[in-house]
C-alpha cells in the first residue's frame, strides 16, 4: 500500500489525485447503492411469487438499510486504522455476492440474510462511511463540494438503476435481474478499489474549530455543548429525516401502481426524484462550504417536509412527477451536509467512528421508514397515513437540529462576510 503524501507547495492538501479519489468514490457509490433499489422495483413481483404481504420485502429493505448503518460504524472505525482500500475491497465482493444470493433465495430468511448481511452490513456498510470519511481527508478548500460529489453516487445510482431493473424484471424476471446486477457490480467495483491503495495527504498544521489533525484526545465541547450531546442530537435528527426520506423512496413505485398508473411511470418518478437530488447535492455541497453543514441540513429538511406533505394529497400523474421532483430538491443535499457537519464539529481522528454512528442512525431511520411504509399500507390499504407519519418524523428532525444550527450560524457569520 502506498504511503501518505505531504502537502503541496500552496499549503493545501488538495491535489489532482484528490479529484481522482472523489470520482472513483462517486462511481463506487453509484454502483454499490444500486443494490438498494433491487427490492424497491421488485417489491410487488417478489411478494406475489411467494404469496407474501408487502411488509416482507419491505422488511428486507429495512434489514439492508440497518445492516449498512451497523457496518458503517464497524468499518468506519476500521477505515481510520487500516485505510480505505481494505473496506472497499470487501464491500465490492459483498455487493456481488449479495446480489447473487438475493436472486437465488427460496424463503424469507434467505432474503433477509442476503439483503441485511451481504448487501447491507458488508456491502454498503463497507463503502458509504469509509468513502465519505476518506474524501474529507483529501480536501480542505472544496471539502463540501467533494463530499457532495461522493454522496451524489447514491442519487446517480438511483437515477440509472431503477429503469434498468424495471426493464429486466418485466422481460426476464426479478431473480435474473438481481444476478445480472451482481456480475456488473463486480466488474465495475473491483478495479475502482485499487484507487484507494494510496493514503491521504498529511496536513502540516492542525486546522481550527475541531478539525484537528493530531491523534490526541477529543475535545469535550462542540458548539459550546458536550460533544456527546451534539452527537446524540445529530443522531436523533438524522433518524427523523431518514424515516421521512424512505417513505417515498421505497414505495413510490408501488404507490403509483396502486393509483392505477403503469409501473414504468413509478420507476420514472423514482429516477426523476433521484436525478434531481444529484444536482441538489452538488449545490448543497457548495452551500455547505459557505454557510456550514447544519444550516444546509435545516434548509434541505424544510423543503423535504413540504414535498412529503404534498404526497398525502396529490394523486394525478403529472402532479406526482412534480412532487417527486420537489422531494428530490429537498432531500438531495441532506446526507452530504451531515458528513460535512461531523467533519466541522469533531476532531479529525474521530471522524470515522462518529460519522459511522450518525449514519448508522440514518440507515436505521431508512430501514424503519421503509418497513413502516409497507406495514402501514398493509394496515390501512393505502400510503396516505404512511406519508402523514413521515411528516411527523420530519418535524422531530427539525426540532433536534434547530438548536445546533442556531449555535453554528453566528460562528460562521464572519467567515461568510469575508468570503
Amino acid at each position: 500500500m502506498l504511503t501518505s503524501q505531504r502537502l503541496g507547495a500552496n499549503g493545501s492538501i488538495e491535489q489532482p489525485y484528490s479529484w481522482l479519489v472523489a470520482i472513483a468514490s462517486l462511481m463506487l457509490m453509484a454502483t454499490a447503492f444500486g443494490s438498494t433499489y433491487l427490492v424497491v422495483v421488485g417489491l410487488k413481483p417478489i411478494a406475489a411469487e411467494f404469496g407474501w404481504p408487502r411488509s416482507v420485502p419491505s422488511l428486507a429493505y429495512a434489514f439492508a438499510s440497518f445492516g449498512a448503518g451497523l457496518g458503517g460504524i464497524i468499518l468506519g472505525f476500521a477505515e481510520g486504522r487500516t485505510g480505505t482500500f481494505r473496506p472497499v475491497l470487501l464491500g465490492s465482493f459483498a455487493v456481488g455476492a449479495g446480489a447473487f444470493a438475493s436472486g437465488l433465495v427460496q424463503g424469507e430468511i434467505g432474503l433477509y440474510l442476503a439483503q441485511g448481511l451481504l448487501l447491507g452490513l458488508l456491502g454498503s456498510g463497507a463503502t458509504f462511511v469509509p468513502l465519505m470519511t476518506n474524501v474529507t481527508r483529501w480536501f480542505d478548500r472544496n471539502r463540501g463540494l467533494a463530499i457532495a460529489i461522493v454522496s451524489a453516487g447514491q442519487s446517480l445510482g438511483g437515477a440509472l438503476w431503477p429503469p434498468i431493473y424495471r426493464w429486466g424484471v418485466e422481460n426476464y424476471g426479478w431473480r435474473e435481474t438481481m444476478i445480472a446486477y451482481g456480475f456488473v457490480a463486480l466488474v465495475i467495483m473491483l478495479p475502482l478499489a485499487l484507487v484507494f491503495r494510496r493514503r491521504p495527504p498529511i496536513p502540516a498544521v492542525a486546522p481550527d474549530d475541531g478539525e484537528r489533525a493530531d491523534a490526541g484526545p477529543a475535545p469535550a465541547i462542540a458548539l459550546g455543548l458536550p460533544s456527546g450531546l451534539v452527537l446524540a442530537l445529530l443522531s436523533i435528527a438524522i433518524v427523523g429525516c431518514c424515516v421521512a426520506m424512505a417513505m417515498p423512496m421505497s414505495h413510490v413505485v408501488a404507490h403509483c401502481t396502486d393509483l392505477g398508473y403503469a409501473a414504468a411511470r413509478g420507476a420514472e418518478m423514482l429516477s426523476l426524484l433521484l436525478a434531481i437530488s444529484l444536482a441538489s447535492r452538488l449545490f448543497a455541497g457548495w452551500m455547505a462550504d459557505r454557510v456550514g453543514g447544519l444550516v444546509t441540513i435545516v434548509l434541505g429538511c424544510t423543503l423535504q417536509l413540504v414535498a412529503l406533505s404534498a404526497y398525502i394529497f396529490v394523486d394525478s400523474l403529472w402532479g406526482l412527477y412534480l412532487v417527486s421532483a420537489a422531494f428530490g430538491v429537498g432531500f438531495g443535499g441532506i446526507i452530504p451536509a451531515y458528513a460535512m457537519s461531523v467533519r466541522e464539529l469533531f476532531s479529525l481522528h474521530e471522524v470515522g467512528w462518529r460519522s459511522g454512528v450518525v449514519f448508522f442512525f440514518g440507515m436505521l431511520g431508512m430501514s424503519v421508514g421503509g418497513y413502516l411504509g409497507g406495514a402501514v399500507f398493509d394496515w390501512t390499504g393505502g400510503y396516505q397515513m404512511a406519508f402523514v407519519l413521515g411528516v411527523g418524523f420530519n418535524v422531530l428532525n427539525l426540532m433536534a437540529l434547530m438548536p445546533l444550527a442556531a449555535r453554528q450560524a453566528p460562528r460562521l457569520a464572519p467567515a461568510v462576510v469575508a468570503a
